[in-house]
């Protein structure tokens, strides 16, 4: 999270730049006074959907006490990992998490990134803090999902995309009883053959039904008084385990897909695990050609893809050259999550040009990638992605380890690169339009030139309570439209509100 003391520096002249700043890529300008309660305007401030999000990273490490700690889960005292009870030598109940302050505090240090030193490994310690809470996550994914659901509403947030591992142990098995066949039309065959791939697909769906029948029941929606993430669409991003044998991605790859073609819960697959992980670097190529060819068989699947969560020594320099040309040709991604190595790609000025053309956006979260990479400000590719026109959405990643909000993502947004109020507009606009929702929406849009509206409702008063006769109709039709006209009516009453940073140049 941004300390308090920087939140000042946010400049006035910053939020009241005119669209035509789009281009710039120059850093903030000097401290100078911001907004009467800087605070309150980034906590008002509609932020449109979270598209990168994996919902066990999500939620607060305090949350996964009290879930381990009901479940009379026990940790470790050497490694401090949960593990399922009865508590023996070497391990303490979770629920002395909740009772005693420095072991509590010893848990939140292990399971997130609080007080980490700046000069530690941030790369190694953010991703075993998955291994260490593992066994609290599997167990409550509705109860998370109210969590993460509820922390996006109460930040004026109208959609999430979240990803998990679904049937994953039921794919395993699948993937191990076929084998692997190099031949991957002939590898399909054999999932499907004699309904195996299908019965996972089952249990997938099986697994959804509990898990939202959990979620409406600890978000009470069907109580008088539901919690605000009752309201809040979400959709599945169904993980795959990229350091995998090559029999188990491509399972579940072919699950994640399947899954998004037959229930509409389920929107697109995603590879997971560290991008620099051996196994993930030496098959690099071959995921991407896995999903080339499932693409294939099912056409209607949406893909985004973790690429270039890269640096300078993390890998050897090749491997920085090509894994987000791949993943946006090859692996035919229609968003990039992360994209931190760009500028280390062969030819990267005209993949660039390739994704503008193609709009493939890029999910940037910020705060994991200064925590993993060490990478922000002026050596962020952010203000090079927009300069080309590349789409960029803000995300969280993993806000519970990381210990951020989606807010302190556009607070950085606003600090770093100076951008103002009609670029953190476009900013909440560009990730609902890129979000994997059914339908067209309301906005023809360039990142350079900003948002204008289109089609039958272009006329209309954008968010409008009463919109006209062919506008409504049009709404009924697009689930995507619904939600962006729900965000430009909060966006109308924002800029009430906030009045006096948002009018000038903000139409």
């Amino acid at each position: 999270m941004i300390p308090s003391h920087l939140i000042g520096a946010l400049s006035a002249l910053a939020l009241l730049a005119p669209a035509s700043a789009y281009a710039a890529s120059a850093p903030a300008v000097a401290p100078a006074p911001g907004p009467d309660r800087p605070g309150e305007f980034f906590a008002d401030l509609p932020k449109g959907g979270d598209l990168h999000n994996h919902l066990s990273g999500a939620v607060t490490t305090e949350f996964l006490i009290e879930l381990a700690a009901g479940d009379g889960l026990c940790i470790t005292t050497d490694t401090t990992t949960a593990v399922p009870p009865p508590c023996g030598a070497g391990t303490r109940p979770a629920a002395d998490a909740v009772t005693d302050p420095a072991f509590r505090r010893q848990v939140i240090q292990a399971w997130s990134m609080q007080d980490f030193p700046a000069d530690g490994n941030g790369h190694d310690h953010f991703f075993a803090t998955f291994g260490k809470f593992g066994e609290v996550t599997w167990r409550h994914p509705g109860r998370m999902l109210a969590e993460v659901a509820n922390s996006a509403a109460r930040q004026h947030q109208f959609y999430l995309e979240t990803m998990i591992s679904p049937a994953s142990g039921q794919a395993r098995a699948l993937a191990d009883r076929v084998g692997y066949d190099a031949d991957l039309d002939r590898m399909h065959d054999k999932l499907v053959a004699n309904g195996g791939l299908d019965a996972v697909v089952r249990q997938a769906r099986a697994d959804a039904d509990s898990t939202d029948v959990e979620f409406r029941d600890a978000a009470h929606c069907d109580t008088p008084r539901p919690d605000e993430a009752c309201s809040l669409p979400y959709r599945w991003i169904s993980q795959v385990a990229r350091a995998g044998t090559p029999e188990r991605v491509f399972t579940q790859m072919a699950l994640g897909m399947r899954l998004a073609e037959r229930d509409p819960r389920f929107v697109a697959v995603n590879l997971v695990q560290p991008e620099d992980d051996p196994v993930a670097l030496r098959d690099y190529r071959l995921h991407m050609r896995m999903l080339n060819y499932l693409k294939t068989q099912y056409p209607k699947a949406h893909i985004t893809l973790h690429a270039g969560e890269l640096v300078p020594g993390l890998v050897k320099p090749e491997d920085l050259t090509f894994h987000i040309r791949e993943a946006a040709q090859t692996g035919r991604a229609e968003r990039i999550g992360h994209g931190v190595s760009v500028l280390h790609e062969d030819r990267w000025e005209s993949l660039m040009r390739y994704m503008a053309e193609r709009r493939i956006a890029v999910e940037v979260p910020f705060h994991s990638n200064e925590q993993i990479l060490r990478v922000s400000g002026d050596a962020h590719p952010f203000a090079t992605y927009r300069r080309h026109g590349v789409p960029v959405v803000l995300a969280t990643d993993d806000p519970g380890v990381s210990r951020i909000e989606i807010t302190d993502e556009y607070r950085r947004a606003a600090e770093m690169y100076g951008l103002g109020y009609p670029e953190l507009r476009d900013l909440a606009r560009a990730s609902l339009e890129h979000s994997f929702l059914p339908g067209r929406g309301l906005w023809n849009h360039d990142v350079r030139t900003g948002y204008r509206p289109t089609g039958a409702c272009a006329r209309d008063v954008q968010g409008a309570e009463r919109p006209s006769e062919r506008c409504a109709r049009f709404l009924k039709a697009s689930p995507k439209a619904q939600v962006e006209w729900r965000q430009e009516a909060a966006f109308q009453r924002f800029e009430t509100h906030h009045a006096r940073v948002t009018r000038p140049g903000s139409h």
